[in-house]
């Protein structure tokens, strides 16, 4: 089977900061780390790359361009992450573009690509990445308005629930009191302010009792499953303390998650 259906993916985003700020967001591992999945890279052209996505799960590749503070592409062997046939895969590469602009300013442009061999699970495949990864960008803009520079420390609970994303979605919703834009929630003992509010996904800046972000969304799984994802990249002296108690917490608060019958 050839190797020659074309697949991609483009996002922008407009992000407070110098081109020098912005790069040690999106490509070093600590920035990285900082408003996307925890990252391990080595920061220079040939580097080692692996970006986890769970305890059990992560994404190894290496650096094939890096122009500081304006270029960075990467190559992920994306087959062996969805346990596929690497002669009928190509690597995926995403490559990010820091363009300054006035004001202070500077628009980061990604575009992520591969070759696939026009199976059906790969399109649904790449359009999943596409919805799931797009809010990505909206944290980063939070992070270099609000934390720049600073190192995150990750909190992160899913679970699978029968229902399809649409039900889950409306239950994380109305369990968490998410309402609109600009509200301010109280998230189990967490406070803070809702950045975005979209169809299946939302942000929220926090401020008590640590600052961070924290995203929750529901995602399409297998069947008519779903699972839901929370993450929260928090920051300051107390977060990495923080981030243990509560996490098991948040776990079992996910797993317990009651989704009514669509």
């Amino acid at each position: 089977m050839s190797t020659n259906v074309p697949y991609r993916l483009e996002f922008s985003v407009e992000v407070p900061g110098t081109p020098e700020q912005v790069w040690q967001a999106v490509a070093t591992a600590r920035g990285m780390s900082a408003w996307f999945l925890p990252t391990q890279m080595e920061e220079r052209e040939g580097g080692a790359l692996h970006i986890s996505m769970g305890p059990d799960m992560g994404s190894d590749g290496h650096v094939t361009a890096w122009e500081p503070p304006r270029r960075l592409v990467y190559e992920e062997d994306w087959a062996a992450l969805m346990g596929k046939d690497p002669d009928e895969l190509s690597p995926m590469t995403s490559e990010f573009v820091v363009e300054a602009r006035s004001g202070g300013t500077c628009v980061v442009r990604v575009t992520t690509s591969g070759l696939g061999t026009g199976a059906d699970w790969e399109q649904e495949w790449w359009d999943d990445m596409g919805v799931s990864w797009r809010p990505s960008f909206d944290v980063l803009r939070l992070y270099l308005a609000h934390f720049p520079g600073q190192e995150a420390t990750q909190l992160e609970a899913s679970a699978v629930h029968a229902g399809g994303p649409d039900a889950l979605w409306d239950a994380l919703r109305t369990a968490l009191g998410l309402t609109g834009e600009g509200d301010r929630v109280e998230l189990r003992g967490a406070a803070g302010v809702v950045e975005q509010l979209g169809p299946r996904h939302a942000i929220v800046r926090l401020d008590a009792p640590v600052p961070g972000m924290l995203s929750v969304g529901a995602h399409p799984g297998e069947g008519d499953a779903a699972y839901a994802n929370v993450r929260a990249h928090l920051f300051g002296p107390d977060a990495a303390a923080y981030a243990r108690t509560e996490q098991p917490r948040w776990q079992a608060w996910v797993d317990g998650l009651v989704v009514p019958a669509s």
